[in-house]
């Protein structure tokens, strides 16, 4: 076992190395920041090695989910920046870092409804209970497999081919220890959904929608997208956004036109 974790430590740190990438983020740190709740989770799209595998087989442009904190954690001392994210790195397992470790990145607010702060206080609260966890590094050979070159897979294959990790209740995945999290207070992500003959004895034509809870080990960055029971915040039209006040450059870039 432990020749396999130093290989599968030393594949982490290959894969996770930033490659070169045009997409920059979309909204600034400080928009970020004053939009952000505590329970949002916030989706990255990464630009490492292993960040195009997740974005191939889930078919979407998010690679990595992180989970909002707020003050949950000590205030930041003097001179150092609060750790409000808590996030699930490759190489340094489940950690809580600054906002600003994801300010280049282009990333999603995705904010789930109707929580009462006491529920989001457990969603945060079964995170932080896993600080200090490392990375379920089985996800790491799963994934290298699909690589180099990029296969071409079934859809229908995708989403198997990502029920990943080894089930070892000390080690976690991003994604998936989000879901445990949302999971532990009942709240649904993206569950199968079943129709039952309801209980009403009056009514035998009547059915009841059933959600059915998936394994957490099926979850993916994306799902927190499409999920319908997550709200999507853009800071940029959260903050009263007015196409008439934007100032457009004109020509050869140095006249602009004047905001209405």
């Amino acid at each position: 076992m432990a020749f396999f974790d130093k290989i599968g430590h030393r594949l982490a740190r290959y894969l996770s190395k930033p490659r070169e990438s045009a997409v920059l983020s979309t909204c600034r740190q400080g928009d970020l920041a004053a939009i952000l709740k505590p329970g949002d989770v916030l989706l990255i799209e990464g630009n490492s090695t292993f960040s195009v595998a997740v974005k191939y087989l889930t078919q979407s442009s998010w690679s990595h989910a992180t989970l909002y904190l707020g003050a949950a954690l000590a205030p930041a001392k003097n001179g150092e920046e609060p750790l409000n994210l808590l996030d699930v790195d490759v190489n340094e397992g489940v950690r809580a870092v600054p906002l600003s470790r994801y300010a280049d990145y282009h990333t999603r607010i995705c904010r789930p409804v109707g929580l009462s702060n006491k529920e989001i206080k457990q969603v945060i609260n079964y995170t932080l209970t896993r600080l200090g966890q490392q990375y379920d590094l089985k996800n790491i050979f799963d994934l290298a497999r699909y690589l180099i070159p990029t296969p071409m897979i079934p859809i229908r294959w995708r989403r198997r081919l990502l029920t990943l990790g080894s089930g070892d209740p000390t080690r976690a995945i991003c994604s998936s220890l989000i879901a445990q999290a949302f999971q532990s207070i009942h709240y649904p992500i993206l569950p199968e959904v079943a129709f039952e003959q309801g209980h009403d004895r009056h009514c035998p034509s009547c059915y009841e929608e059933v959600l059915r809870i998936r394994h957490h080990s099926q979850f993916t960055p994306r799902d927190f997208d499409v999920s319908p029971y997550f709200e999507i915040v853009k800071p940029t039209i959260a903050k009263r956004f007015k196409p008439s006040k934007l100032i457009w450059s004109i020509g050869d870039g140095e006249r602009r036109k004047q905001p209405r």
